[in-house]
């Protein structure tokens, strides 16, 4: 999930366009991008791009909040419609999370939206929901509910950028990174993506898809980490390494971790295929 790239779901060119971009997930927003009076229409237009399907990327929709006019109608429609991924937005305790999972079909996932303070210091708690399979970072509403001041690096966030991380981690969950919104500089996304995979988030998300490449670059493993990986796994295999729980590989000591790190990477491998 390196990258999950957002596109209105009122626009028609975007929801053709989807089909074919080499993100990881597109997912169709109801929410932030679409104007109340096309709410509606937007909605309608999703079940019909999940109706007719046709995307290479995995397909998720963002609904508005259930505390709105459009939140319940926009989930029961995708419910219908078969929605497997839904993205819930402002999702600020386990409460919230679990009224959200009752109302999805029964192979459907969540992901949530972690926007807001009360939902920072809710993090553990939300991550345990079942049925939750990812938290996003949503850093724009994040950075208004904690009136953080500019940062080039996003200093205040640190904190919240580990522990999501974290929080995902502990219940098995994926971490997406929030937004980054001066999509013609690519060069600063591609510093951002750097610190974002620094902090082990698996991927980020877009709003451009200029932003796909370097997302999908940054948050994919290189051919240096792929070819060490590998050289640990055929370390271990070795008949002299049998029951031992470090060795050596390339001049560095590598434990049996390190394996189980390797083992995973190469894992992940094989399912992009």
């Amino acid at each position: 999930m390196r990258s999950a790239l957002f596109l209105p779901a009122s626009n028609p060119r975007a929801i053709e366009k989807a089909r074919t971009l080499p993100c990881d997930v597109a997912i169709l927003d109801l929410e932030d991008a679409v104007a109340p009076e096309m709410k509606a229409a937007a909605r309608a237009a999703a079940v019909q791009a999940l109706r007719d399907g046709g995307f290479g990327p995995r397909l998720g929709v963002r609904i508005n909040g259930l505390d709105t006019a459009w939140g319940a109608d926009d989930l029961r429609a995708l419910s219908e419609a078969g929605a497997a991924l839904i993205v819930a937005p402002k999702v600020d305790d386990a409460d919230a999370a679990r009224a959200l999972t009752a109302a999805l079909p029964s192979d459907a996932v969540l992901w949530a939206m972690i926007e807001t303070p009360r939902a920072l210091v809710n993090l553990n708690a939300i991550a345990a929901v079942d049925r939750l399979e990812a938290l996003m970072l949503g850093v724009n509403d994040l950075a208004i509910g904690l009136r953080t001041g500019p940062s080039p690096d996003r200093e205040p966030l640190k904190p919240w950028l580990a522990a999501t991380v974290a929080a995902a981690r502990a219940n098995g969950l994926l971490a997406l990174d929030g937004v980054y919104n001066a999509f013609t500089d690519l060069e600063g996304f591609a510093a951002e993506c750097a610190q974002g995979r620094l902090y082990g988030f698996d991927g980020k998300s877009l709003i451009h898809p200029s932003q796909i490449a370097p997302a999908n670059a940054a948050f994919g493993p290189s051919e240096a980490e792929i070819a060490r990986a590998r050289a640990i796994v055929a370390a271990f295999a070795l008949p002299e390494s049998e029951g031992k729980g470090a060795i050596s590989v390339e001049d560095e000591m590598v434990e049996r971790l390190h394996l189980h790190a390797a083992q995973y990477l190469i894992r992940s491998l094989d399912r992009g295929r």
